[in-house]
């Protein structure tokens, strides 16, 4: 299943229409209008990409809150989803996970009003958000128009990384860049995206850079070309592709975009896999005007690419 696979089936279903959903499925977040005040709906649940439990915690909420951000709101609340084996792990191990995702809550002003909990041989982490829009400005994957330059605010590479520390290849103490780049909120590039003049944007997580990079220009007039030399990799995860630590994810993701990408014939399959490389608690990726660009000075991003007319494709030079 790809990118917007799940959100196709929904509208398959033919579901009543509504009139307060502004935004429906298809997108990163829903967007329902209630006497005026437009509300943010999401959820998003992880298994560990890290050994300690706080920091997972901590992980799994910047991750869950990204989809608001993605959308141009600020979170309000949030519900905790758990998968959690009582005879596999103490007590202790959960609660470590909770304040490491209250931590990140809490500095954000998000409350925590409730959860669910259920039996999982594997764990599983997350929440349920609901937010409000930041303006009348709603960003959605769809949107971009020709000109726009595509922006990244995080670098790729988080799948490797994890894999490797799975694979015992690395400690976890030698993961702090990336544990650090995990818990960034996405809440100014956000905000900055906003102010900018931004046009389109989304969160790369499971699907890869280039899963949700097409996710905003499916179905579309507009073919996205990216920069591949222009992409940034976090350190030393060439080295760890070597040894074989590329997740499985990845692959697929690959095998679903095969006909949708045409890559650069001098491209390598491990730059291919790294453009598709499952991330977790990923950057924005904006369609912005070249003019709005200055609004990102001081922080961390990077023009990827462009948009142009075409037929719904991605362009890897």
């Amino acid at each position: 299943m790809g990118p917007g696979d799940l959100e196709d089936l929904l509208s398959s279903l033919g579901i009543p229409r509504n009139e307060s959903v502004i935004v429906g499925p298809g997108d990163d977040a829903a967007i329902f209008e209630i006497q005026g005040l437009r509300l943010i709906q999401t959820i998003d649940f992880i298994t560990p990409v890290v050994n300690d439990p706080f920091s997972f915690g901590a992980i799994s909420a910047c991750n869950s809150l990204s989809d608001v951000y993605a959308m141009g709101g600020k979170p309000l609340s949030a519900m905790a989803v758990v998968g959690f084996s009582s005879c596999d792990y103490g007590t202790e191990v959960l609660k470590l996970t909770l304040k490491g995702a209250l931590s990140i809550l809490e500095r954000t002003g998000v409350s925590l009003v409730g959860g669910h909990c259920i039996d999982d041989r594997e764990m599983k982490f997350g929440l349920s958000v609901t937010g409000i829009l930041n303006s009348q400005k709603i960003l959605t994957t769809k949107g971009a128009v020709e000109g726009d330059l595509l922006m990244i605010t995080k670098p790729v590479g988080v799948g490797v990384i994890t894999t490797a520390l799975k694979g015992g290849k690395i400690d976890e103490d030698d993961i702090g860049y990336a544990k650090r780049w995990m818990m960034t909120l996405n809440e100014e590039a956000s905000l900055r995206a906003i102010n900018g003049g931004a046009r389109a944007c989304t969160d790369v997580t499971g699907f890869g850079l280039l899963g949700h990079a097409y996710n905003m220009i499916k179905d579309s007039g507009l073919d996205m070309v990216i920069f591949n030399d222009s992409v940034p990799v976090m350190d030393h995860v060439f080295e760890f592709m070597d040894m074989g630590m590329v997740a499985a994810g990845a692959y697929n993701n690959l095998s679903y975009l095969q006909d949708k990408v045409q890559f650069r014939s001098s491209l390598s399959m491990e730059q291919k896999l790294l453009l598709t490389d499952p991330q977790t608690s990923g950057g924005l990726l904006i369609a912005m005007p070249e003019v709005g660009l200055k609004i990102f000075q001081g922080l961390s991003h990077w023009v990827i690419g462009r948009f142009q007319k075409g037929t719904g494709r991605i362009i890897v030079e």
